[in-house]
């Protein structure tokens, strides 16, 4: 089942020239088309299924920098600014609140990663406050579950992924932006070694320059043009309960379990919950880049095998024509949507009772599935593709896109317009990945 994720108009006519094309309607992408339209560049937004329709409306809605990778830093900061600042300059609701986010633990490892980050953070002029036992314990509801210590990010916070892309794509149409709903790209049309545009279901655009923001499907996508994407993908189930009584007015991780505070009142949860690391053709491919952080991240995620073997982004790569219809186009994968896992919800609501009493008896909303995509390190690609002229990425954002998709969107538009970029882009070239340099471990989640 799809989250619910507020509609957006898609324009009749498909443009037969632009300056930028962009292939996928996801935070990321939207809020490029804003700042390249917003810079006078004529954009069309192409995407195979609806604005939102993937991860970009199927994650927590958390807007952090705690805890972040360090290479994410700067960008992160950069977009908790525009998580405050596009709602007023665009006349638009995301759902940003500036709530704070929480973290406790029984752990004393917890405790001493957290300390080493929060000093690494003040580098970076952001200010997180280590916890005590006591003001854990003040400031996690419930029964004294043995908190030795935890972190506060008070400027951290959350926006509405039902609301914040739309939002944003229909800010970028304001400004001229175009954009096409189930218009699926088949292909890049290259002409003479160089981007000319891209091929859709519903004809050419012509375009000198080619962002793509396609998520989990990004790999796949370029593997057609014979160019390589290290990418995996996690299979994520995620619930909400019904409306319920505050007892906190945003992000909560504890040892037990994690909840987040949503705008209508009900709350995300996530209790034992791991992720699953379906195995697939594209990732045995890439088995050996990944090694690195499976083994940092084992405790997070499991393995499996599923019918994301024979189809979805990560089976067997085809190559496909250009004048046919694609994978893209077939109707269960317009939007990805893959099955929830329904037995995390049980066992999650009744840890929910134990640790905030106040919401024993709460009740299962709504539950749903997403495929999260990944780079070896955990970091994203927002690149130029050094071998192919006219052609950017943006993609990889490995779990934690949503909130620093502002700055994504950003900083993309700087390279593509060529800019001075508003942050150092090295940490997310696209060549790291592929031309034989050490593979970092992943730094914080």
């Amino acid at each position: 089942m799809s989250p619910p994720v507020d509609p957006v108009a898609s324009d009749p006519d498909l443009p037969e020239e632009v300056d930028v094309a962009i292939i996928g309607g996801g935070i990321a992408g939207v809020t490029a088309a804003y700042f390249l339209a917003k810079a006078g560049r004529r954009v069309a937004l192409l995407e195979k299924g609806v604005i939102a329709g993937e991860q970009s409306s199927r994650n927590w809605g958390w807007c952090r920098v705690q805890n972040r990778d360090e290479r994410e830093i700067p960008v992160m900061l950069r977009s908790m600014e525009l998580w405050e600042s596009l709602p007023k300059e665009a006349g638009i609701d995301v759902g940003f609140r500036r709530t704070g986010l929480i973290y406790a633990t029984r752990n004393e490892r917890d405790l001493e990663d957290w300390r080493r980050w929060v000093e690494m953070a003040r580098n970076y002029q952001f200010h997180s406050h280590i916890l005590t036992a006591a003001e854990a314990r003040d400031m996690v509801p419930g029964p004294d579950n043995g908190w030795i210590g935890g972190v506060h990010s008070p400027r951290d916070g959350m926006a509405e992924p039902r609301k914040a892309a739309p939002a944003i794509a229909g800010a970028a149409r304001k400004l001229g932006a175009t954009i096409h709903q189930r218009c699926a790209v088949r292909g890049l049309d290259i002409q003479g070694g160089r981007i000319a545009g891209v091929i859709t279901e519903r004809g050419r655009v012509r375009a000198a320059q080619v962002l793509l923001a396609g998520g989990a499907w990004s790999s796949l996508f370029l593997h057609r043009h014979g160019l390589d994407l290290p990418q995996s993908s996690i299979r994520s189930t995620v619930f909400v309960t019904e409306p319920a009584p505050e007892i906190t007015p945003g992000g909560l991780h504890t040892t037990d379990i994690t909840i987040a505070r949503r705008g209508d009142g009900s709350y995300i949860i996530a209790a034992n919950n791991r992720g699953q690391i379906e195995i697939t053709p594209q990732g045995m491919r890439y088995a050996r880049k990944f090694w690195p952080t499976l083994v940092a991240r084992r405790k997070m995620v499991k393995f499996g095998i599923g019918e994301s073997f024979f189809r979805g982004p990560q089976a067997f790569p085809r190559r496909w024509r250009m004048d046919q219809p694609t994978i893209f186009e077939e109707e269960d994968m317009r939007v990805l949507d893959p099955t929830p896992k329904a037995g995390v919800a049980e066992p999650a609501l009744k840890q929910l009772a134990a640790s905030f009493p106040a919401l024993a008896g709460v009740k299962m909303g709504q539950i749903w599935g997403g495929w999260i995509d990944s780079t070896p390190d955990a970091v994203p690609v927002i690149s130029p593709i050094g071998a192919q002229p006219g052609l950017y990425l943006s993609t990889g954002f490995s779990g934690h896109g949503f909130g620093i998709g502002p700055g994504a969107g950003q900083l993309a538009a700087d390279i593509i317009l060529g800019r001075t970029p508003t942050v150092d882009p090295s940490p997310f070239r696209y060549e790291r990945l592929v031309d034989g340099s050490r593979i970092q471990k992943p730094g914080m989640m």
